[in-house]
């Protein structure tokens, strides 16, 4: 079955069919979250998100554009907020362990099982470079270029889900490109 007819199925009441959706669109929905949030544990947690409002939204889908592309946006769109939360709650926290003095459990660093502490270090330091850079990028840009690098989505397709044009998609990855390579240059440059 076609995600359209499984989506009229669902809506005449068979909504146990609403599985095959979920397991038709859960690995890209989890890798586009993954994109976003870089932690395996918060993606799991937005991709079950995604689909509860999928499943509550889904009267409201239209049929306009592919079942995926109205998946994406509710993805973009709870993976950035969830972004946001999260920025005020560190400065929240920031705030906290300034004033009262110590540090919360969650800035503490996870023991690594990896047999080369260096290695791992320098793995842990360069992600969460990748992780700041990204985050600083506008977010129209992030957004493409998380879908086109993390989802291999085309420009066509994210130009669908960002509800603009491929051209306009390709500036957007353009620009993002340029900013990572200025700032990874200049980060690179000084070491």
């Amino acid at each position: 079955m076609t995600d359209f007819e499984l989506i009229r199925e669902i809506l005449a009441g068979n909504v146990s069919l609403f599985r095959q959706l979920l397991e038709r669109h859960q690995t890209q929905v989890f890798r586009t979250c993954l994109g976003f949030v870089h932690r395996k544990e918060d993606a799991d947690d937005l991709t079950q998100e995604v689909f509860i409002q999928a499943y509550q939204s889904l009267h409201s889908f239209k049929g306009d554009a592919e079942f995926s592309t109205w998946l994406y946006r509710i993805a973009v769109n709870r993976s950035l907020n969830h972004v946001r939360d999260q920025q005020k709650r560190s400065i929240f926290d920031r705030l906290e362990s300034f004033f009262v003095g110590e540090k919360s459990d969650r800035s503490l660093p996870v023991p690594s099982t990896d047999p080369n502490p260096e290695q791992q270090l320098l793995l842990n330091e360069e992600q969460q470079m990748i992780t700041k850079l990204l985050n600083k990028l506008p977010e129209k840009q992030r957004v493409a270029f998380v879908l086109s690098k993390y989802d291999d989505m085309s420009q066509r397709e994210i130009a669908a889900v960002l509800q603009t044009t491929e051209g306009a998609v390709e500036a957007l990855l353009q620009r993002a490109k340029k900013t990572l390579r200025k700032e990874l240059s200049a980060i690179y440059g000084k070491k």
